[in-house]
């Protein structure tokens, strides 16, 4: 029985990789700062949080990082914590820092004292790239602009580096956006999509948004965790760009939210210039071909499922949750 380490367990990401896991067989391991308290929602809402070994960590603290990668000696260690928040970067960029880059770097040298033979997998981001109007690949140069997406940069070189310095099996996921209904609410697409619901159900009238006109590659969490667990299993590590190759504009994401709810979103959406960010992205697009090709890995929904499945989980999720006596 293979064991693994997930740091950042309880993120959308996190949750759906440990389900995976566990139905491949493994012996998993979920690892939070503080796994006494944290009440690990989307565990619980996937139904496996008692199926999973909780243990805290702080990969920001070496020493710490070390003696849990002695003590657990893991098979496979997937590195998925850190702020993950691009807006909040602004407003943290020293915790974005700290969490994404210096965590990864300190798994990386504790991969290495450990001596012991674990694959790293870490969690990259498009956004390393900044606007990509011809489809971004794996050899396309890198443009950051956000405290995140330079945190997320300075982590793939480090990656690269001790891969090529110290033959280690350690890879980057450079994920396009991708969504599920475990997203959490500071997220624009969940703010969407649990907005429109609730003016569906006659609970709010209006949506405040930031730019619309943004474009993205979006696809969905359970199909790009699947991508992670196979890039761990190649004969030698490789980054991978892992997305759907279709983008859209953020205003077609509210369009196909709201028609699916039977509303007109020009009748609700409100646009708030105090909402955009200081530096923007406009446009995100994506060829996942070498993912396709060495991994035999495709993204399996489109847009227009991926609302709908999140739509159905927020109504039901409304209902569950609303008193009889509403």
């Amino acid at each position: 029985m293979k064991k693994a380490l997930i740091c950042g367990v309880s993120g959308q990401d996190g949750s759906y990789l440990a389900k995976f896991l566990l139905e491949k067989g493994y012996y998993v391991y979920g690892a939070s700062r503080d796994a006494q308290t944290s009440p690990f929602i989307n565990l619980k809402k996937l139904g496996i949080k008692d199926d999973i070994n909780l243990i805290s960590i702080n990969i920001t603290d070496f020493g710490n990082t070390l003696e849990c990668i002695n003590k657990i000696k893991p098979d496979e260690v997937y590195n998925l914590a850190g702020q993950s928040s691009v807006r909040l970067s602004f407003d943290q960029p020293h915790e974005t820092h700290e969490s994404i880059s210096t965590g990864n770097l300190n798994l990386l040298e504790a991969i290495k004292f450990s001596n012991l033979p674990i694959k790293l997998y870490n969690a990259g981001s498009s956004e390393c790239f900044g606007d990509s109007s011809i489809p971004a690949n794996e050899n396309t140069i890198f443009h950051p602009r956000s405290p995140y997406a330079i945190a997320k940069a300075t982590a793939f070189w480090q990656i690269d580096n001790y891969r090529e310095a110290y033959n280690l099996f350690a890879c980057t996921g450079i994920l396009f956006n991708h969504e599920s209904p475990l997203r959490p609410e500071h997220f624009v697409t969940k703010k969407i999509i649990s907005t429109a619901c609730k003016i569906h159900r006659n609970r709010l009238n209006k949506l405040s948004l930031g730019n619309i006109n943004i474009e993205r590659d979006w696809g969905w969490a359970p199909d790009y965790v699947e991508a992670m667990w196979l890039m761990m299993q190649q004969d030698q590590p490789k980054d991978y760009i892992i997305a759907t190759g279709k983008s859209h504009t953020l205003k077609e994401f509210i369009d196909f939210t709201f028609k699916a709810l039977d509303l007109n979103w020009e009748e609700h959406v409100v646009i708030d210039e105090v909402l955009r960010r200081p530096t923007d992205l406009q446009i995100g697009r994506a060829d996942p071909g070498k993912a396709n090709r060495e991994l035999d890995w495709k993204a399996k929904l489109g847009l227009n499922a991926i609302i709908e499945n999140m739509i159905e989980h927020e109504l039901s999720y409304s209902n569950l949750n609303t008193p009889s006596s509403y």
